[in-house]
């Protein structure tokens, strides 16, 4: 077991059974993330739930969550993963934006702005180099390599591309993958 995971494992929200965080990069507010059961976070992980403005920030991945290398998971207000979804190495997830509208003041010197609450379904797949700011996933949904997802995908689809679009629905009618 990583010995960062031991030692500060009591700090963490909850940690359930069989849980295990390998090598993290960087944890902020770690007394408000929340690991479900039987989760694996990969090397090189930045999670954090800091509040702005003083409100509370939550961040709770659910039981059976794979989070590939190098994930970065930032939660000003809420985000939540829900059970068995498997991410990628490489991919962003962040209920928040920096602030650009004023041209006079350089964008990293203006405010971070919050966004919607982040939930990513259960049983959903994330690959490679996925971005979700502000948007939530439904269930069993697959988002595509590279995909920048800022709006809300419905349950059950595969979407792709910067902006993600969907390409496909399951259709329970006719118990199959139709392209929309």
């Amino acid at each position: 077991m990583d010995c960062f995971f031991f030692l500060f494992k009591k700090r963490f929200k909850y940690v359930g059974k069989g849980s295990v965080v390998l090598k993290p990069l960087k944890i902020d507010g770690i007394e408000s993330i929340s690991i479900g059961e039987n989760v694996t976070i990969h090397e090189g992980a930045w999670l954090a739930a800091v509040p702005l403005c003083g409100d509370a920030a939550s961040l709770i991945l659910g039981d059976g969550t794979i989070l590939g290398h190098n994930n970065h998971i930032y939660a000003t207000k809420e985000v939540i993963v829900g059970k068995n979804v498997l991410t990628a190495d490489k991919v962003y997830i962040g209920d928040n934006s920096h602030s650009y509208e004023d041209v006079n003041i350089p964008i990293s010197q203006q405010p971070i702005k919050q966004l919607s609450t982040v939930r990513i379904g259960d049983d959903s797949w994330l690959g490679e180099n996925v971005c979700i700011i502000g948007a939530s996933i439904g269930k069993h949904c697959v988002i595509g390599a590279n995909s920048v997802v800022t709006k809300d995908i419905p349950d059950y689809c595969v979407a792709v591309g910067s902006p993600a679009k969907v390409i496909r629905k399951y259709d329970p009618i006719v118990n199959r993958w139709e392209k929309v």
